[in-house]
Order: C-alpha cells, then sequence, then structure tokens
C-alpha cells in the first residue's frame, strides 16, 4: 500500500512537471514567439525530459508507464486529433482541386506528372535502398528474435494471411472504393487511396456538369469552397496544438526505447538513415535540375519534415505540407491538393520504396536467392514501384509495403517483426521523406506546367506555418 502512494506521488509529480512545461510553450506563444521555434523547443526538451525520466525510472518502471499513459493523452491525443480530419480533408481537397478553374483545363497532364514524379521517385528510393544495404552488408539472419520481436512477427503472419494469396489484379481491385463512407472511417490499409479516386470521380462529375449546366456547377463551387474553408479553419485550429503534441511524442520516444536493442541493430539504423538522406539529395538534385535553388526549399520545408519527423504520420502533416507548398514555395492551390493527397498513398519514398527494398535484400539469401543478381534487383524495384500505390499514410503503412513486396516476391516476412525495436527511430525518416517527396513532386509538377510561382518561390521571409 506505501508503496502504491509512492508511486502515485512520482506520477502526480511528473504529471505537474509537464504541464508546467506545456505551460511555457503557452507563454512563448502569447509572448508571439515563432511558431517553428516553440515546435523545436518542444522537440528538444521533450527528448531531453524523456531521457531524464528514463535516467531515474528506467524503461520497465510502473511509475513510467503511468506517467507516459498520462502523458499520451496529450501526445496520441494530438495524433489522433490530426487522424480525424484526414480524410476530410484529403477529399475536400482533391474536390476542390477540381473545382479550380486553372487547374480543370490540364487536370490530365497535372495528376499524371505528379503520379509518374511519386512512383518514379520510389523506384530511385528503391534502388538506394539496395545499394545501402548491399555497401553495409546487412543479413537477416544478425538478428536476434525476442518475445516482443515474436509477438510483433505473429500479428505481422496474420495480417499477411489477408493478402498472401491475392493476386496482383485482386491488389489493385482492393484500391477501388466499394464503399466510399466506409473508406472515409479509414477501415482499410487502402482507404486513402480509395477515397482519393472517389474525390476524383465527383471532380470529373462537375467538369461534365460545368459544361451542360453552369449554373448547378457554379452553386456546387461555392459549397465546395465553403467546406473547404472550414475544414482548414479547423486544420489551424489543430495545428496550434503542435509543440505541445511535439513535446509529448518525444517525452514518450526518448524515455520509452530500448537504447540498448537500438544499438544492437544499429548497422541497419545507420543504413536507413544514409538511404533517407541520399534520397532527400535526389529530390534537391531534381530541384535544382529544374532550375529552382534547393537551399530556399530545405529553408521553408524545414518546418513541415520536422514536423513529419516528430509526429510519424504522413497524413497528419498535410496541412502543412498543402500550406507550405501554396504560401511559401508558389505551387497553385490545385496541384499543391493534389501532390499533398497523391502522396498520403501513392509512391511514399521512405515508407514504399526504401524500407521495402533493404528488408527484400537482407532476406533474399535465406530464400537462396543471390541479391546481386541484376533480374533480382531489376524485379524488386519494378514490385515496390508498384506496390507503392495505396500504402497508408498513417502508422502501419511501411509494414503494409514490406509485407506487399515480400509476399509478392515469395520472400519470408518474419524480418518485419524483428525490427519492430528500432521501428520508431527508422519511420521518423521514413515519414519526412514521404512529405519531402510529395512537396517535391508539386513543385516540379507546377514547374513543368509553367504554373509555379517563382517570385513566391525565391522570396526570403515567409513562413506558412505560423497558427
Amino acid at each position: 500500500m506505501e508503496g502504491n502512494k509512492v508511486s502515485a506521488l512520482w506520477t502526480i509529480v511528473n504529471i505537474v512537471i509537464m504541464l508546467v512545461i506545456i505551460a511555457g510553450l503557452f507563454f512563448m506563444q502569447k509572448k508571439h514567439i515563432s511558431f517553428s521555434k516553440r515546435v523545436f523547443v518542444g522537440l528538444g526538451v521533450g527528448i531531453l525530459f524523456g531521457l531524464i525520466l528514463q535516467w531515474i525510472y528506467g524503461t520497465k518502471s510502473d511509475i513510467l508507464k503511468t506517467t507516459l499513459d498520462w502523458y499520451n493523452i496529450v501526445g496520441k491525443g494530438y495524433v489522433k486529433l490530426l487522424q480525424m480530419i484526414v480524410m476530410p480533408l484529403v477529399f475536400i481537397s482533391i474536390v476542390s482541386a477540381f473545382t479550380k478553374m486553372k487547374l480543370s483545363n490540364n487536370i490530365g497532364k497535372i495528376s499524371s506528372l505528379i503520379i509518374g514524379l511519386l512512383v518514379g521517385t520510389t523506384a530511385v528510393a528503391a534502388a538506394i535502398g539496395i545499394a545501402s544495404t548491399l555497401a553495409f552488408h546487412l543479413d537477416g539472419t544478425q538478428f536476434q528474435q525476442g518475445d516482443a520481436e515474436t509477438a510483433r512477427i505473429g500479428q505481422v503472419e496474420q495480417r499477411l494471411g489477408e493478402i498472401q494469396n491475392m493476386t496482383l489484379p485482386q491488389k489493385v481491385l482492393e484500391l477501388l472504393p466499394a464503399n466510399p463512407f466506409l473508406d472515409l472511417t479509414g477501415d482499410r490499409p487502402t482507404s486513402t487511396i480509395a477515397v482519393v479516386i472517389f474525390a476524383a470521380f465527383i471532380g470529373i462529375a462537375y467538369l461534365g456538369i460545368r459544361k451542360k449546366n453552369p449554373e448547378q456547377a457554379e452553386l456546387f463551387s461555392k459549397i465546395v469552397e465553403t467546406f473547404h474553408t472550414v475544414i482548414m479553419r479547423v486544420v489551424t485550429l489543430i495545428l496550434r496544438l503542435t509543440p505541445y503534441g511535439v513535446l509529448a511524442i518525444m517525452t514518450r520516444v526518448a524515455a520509452s526505447s530500448d537504447y540498448n536493442a537500438i544499438w544492437q541493430l544499429g548497422k541497419f539504423v545507420a543504413a536507413s538513415y544514409v538511404a533517407l538522406a541520399l534520397m532527400f539529395i535526389v529530390h534537391l538534385l531534381l530541384l535544382a535540375f529544374a532550375g529552382l535553388n534547393p537551399i530556399t526549399y530545405i529553408k521553408k520545408a524545414f518546418p513541415v519534415l520536422t514536423f513529419a519527423f516528430t509526429s510519424r504520420t504522413s497524413a497528419g502533416a498535410l496541412p502543412l505540407n498543402v500550406k507550405t507548398q501554396t504560401q511559401d514555395l508558389g505551387v497553385p492551390e490545385g496541384i499543391a491538393n493534389f501532390a499533398g493527397s497523391f502522396g498520403l498513398s501513392i509512391g511514399q519514398n521512405g515508407c514504399a520504396g526504401t524500407y521495402p527494398a533493404m528488408l527484400a535484400v537482407m532476406v533474399a539469401p535465406l530464400a537462396g536467392i543471390d541479391p546481386l543478381t541484376p533480374s533480382f534487383i531489376l524485379t524488386l524495384i519494378a514490385v515496390v514501384a508498384l506496390s507503392s500505390f495505396g500504402v497508408a499514410g498513417v502508422g502501419g503503412g511501411a509494414t503494409f509495403a514490406a509485407l506487399l513486396v515480400l509476399s509478392t516476391m515469395n520472400l519470408p516476412v518474419a524480418i518485419v517483426g524483428l525490427l519492430i525495436s528500432v521501428e520508431p527511430l527508422i519511420d521518423m525518416g521514413r515519414t519526412a521523406l514521404n512529405v519531402s517527396g510529395s512537396m517535391t513532386a508539386g513543385v516540379l509538377t507546377s514547374k513543368a506546367t509553367k504554373e509555379l510561382d517563382t517570385h513566391v518561390y525565391n522570396e526570403t521571409g515567409t513562413q506558412s506555418v505560423t497558427v
């Protein structure tokens, strides 16, 4: 009984400390300190505070577990609010893109360019992931299996059972929205792209009505614009909570991470981040080849990429993604909506490109396949690119992509479960790369269609994420 009282007392102390830090961030907001600075303060303080909590209590402490449960009200609660708005935002953004007069005249070219860039860069990301895995001499037999890994492998194999026996045409059919209202709930792994397809049908129908009945089309356009304005206002309200959400999320990650396991798997973590960094450089090179300053892109995209890094949700970063493209990078709103929304479910460079390719190369020897065989490498890159359609933009997308690729290639899937201890750490970098890929696709598409406002892109001192 006495021990329970002591545990409860220290839990209350930890909660009070978190509330004091939150109050400090709120005071910074009242002093009109920039949004980005507040997010970085939340990030840094969260990491430091989490490390201190782990050092004091240890990862297996009941006090720490109870404390983090309370912290999750802020951290996971914030992510839930982001997830709440994602499907409505994706749907209304795509429909709104069709109602923009300028975009509708070029809709086929724009959508083809965006999808081509997303899938093409994912293929490049796969090639880089393969090269990094071979350069670091990673071998799937090196990883040890503990209790947590065993449980995760069971979950992975259960989920694999749902898709392993599906043919490629059946997997393509899974992308289509049989029940769009069900997909708006995010019920399926492919719900995001299903919502995009449903919204695109409505948009195409609108274009047809606009030719035959302009008055009704105009009324529909105004209704869509009104809904879009209201939803963006909801987005702004949620984004104001970002510094607090990042603080709680990073505190939990730093306090609960198994750093010994991460150290043992450090070689894979290092290889992953090398591949992710190289792919980000590819994004910058593409911008440079298009005649745009990549340093400017880094400065303006950095707050959004930092948010994606800490939150680990491409979908949650969608509002900041679109706002940064339109307000800071000079991308027209229609193209920004298309690139941001498509990027949630098509061609995620990190989750659907680099990661599955690395796992496939690591486990290929276990299946008696030489990963250096050109035919294997080319087949793997093609499978990764095709499998990148329909990857969810929230937690678990990389796992789903890896399952698709490994099962299609007839490779062992247990490796997915063996990496559970470093999954959160790598997922941060993967998510940031996903968001960068969709933003790059939006900028390059705008440049190719001569709709990019280069004055806005090159302008200094702007900040789209001031909320």
